[in-house]
């Protein structure tokens, strides 16, 4: 009797020791394992046991994390003060590093990104972060993806998601924009101006071929004119046709005078 009263406490301690040494991991999640402070294995996903007093357990989720980089104020090479904010995707890909080689990935993973932003950026220009963002996501990504490689991290992307600009300095590129319309326009200009021009040249020489064409052309631009109705018309005469009117005149000889009646 003595006896089972001395079994009953250790079959109950020996459950509850059997009870607490079962973890369950999820699908996503990785538990590695250290046995008397040195790390033994990677386990999961399922059921796997922990021995209580022998080895200790640290969850690693394997998702992908969405990490938001805080806005960070970053001088471009032209000396322009603009503030950035970005977001960064990563997930671990090597629980064993992640939890060994580095004491808080994910601290450490952000500090990296805000720092890793601000160099990369620096050395662009203002119009290089505006109009080229996905040259430098790329750029950014590949150099953190290249450090946290140590730590069994993966970046898949970053992205930028904002260059908030002072108003004075929003004021500059909207006059910088006008002054370009501006001369875009004065180049379109030219450039019809000049075709206006080789198109009439080539006119001008086709009519100089044919005296009698440019004839033609004055006796239409009158018709033309005379259609409207204005007061005075000033219209331009050759000199060869005021020539050939003279000539004409000269052959026929004096206009006799009118004969007086009475």
């Amino acid at each position: 009797m003595n006896l089972q009263l001395g079994l009953g406490p250790l079959i109950i301690l020996l459950i509850a020791l059997v009870i607490s040494s079962l973890r369950i991991l999820r699908e996503y999640e990785r538990g590695v394992i250290f046995m008397l402070g040195r790390f033994w294995k990677v386990k999961g996903p399922g059921l796997i046991i922990v021995i209580p007093g022998l080895q200790q357990m640290v969850r690693v989720d394997l998702r992908v994390v969405t990490m938001d980089v805080p806005s960070q104020d970053v001088i471009s090479r032209d000396n322009v003060s603009v503030k950035v904010s970005a977001v960064v995707y990563f997930r671990v890909v090597d629980p064993e590093k992640a939890i060994i080689q580095v004491e808080d990935y994910l601290m450490a993973t952000s500090q990296f990104a805000q720092t890793t932003l601000r160099a990369v950026l620096g050395k662009h220009e203002l119009d290089e972060m505006l109009s080229e963002r996905e040259r430098l996501n790329v750029d950014v990504q590949q150099i953190l993806d290249a450090q946290t490689d140590a730590w069994g991290i993966k970046v898949a992307n970053v992205e930028i998601k904002h260059v908030d600009l002072n108003d004075s300095m929003v004021r500059a590129i909207a006059r910088q924009a006008e002054a370009e319309r501006e001369r875009r326009a004065k180049v379109i200009h030219a450039e019809g101006e000049k075709q206006a021009a080789e198109t009439l040249m080539e006119a001008a020489e086709m009519l100089s071929r044919q005296p009698a064409a440019m004839q033609l052309r004055y006796l239409q631009t009158l018709t033309q004119v005379g259609g409207d109705k204005a007061s005075t018309i000033v219209f331009p005469v050759p000199v060869e046709l005021l020539g050939a009117l003279t000539g004409s005149l000269g052959h026929r000889g004096p206009i006799p005078p009118a004969a007086n009646q009475d």
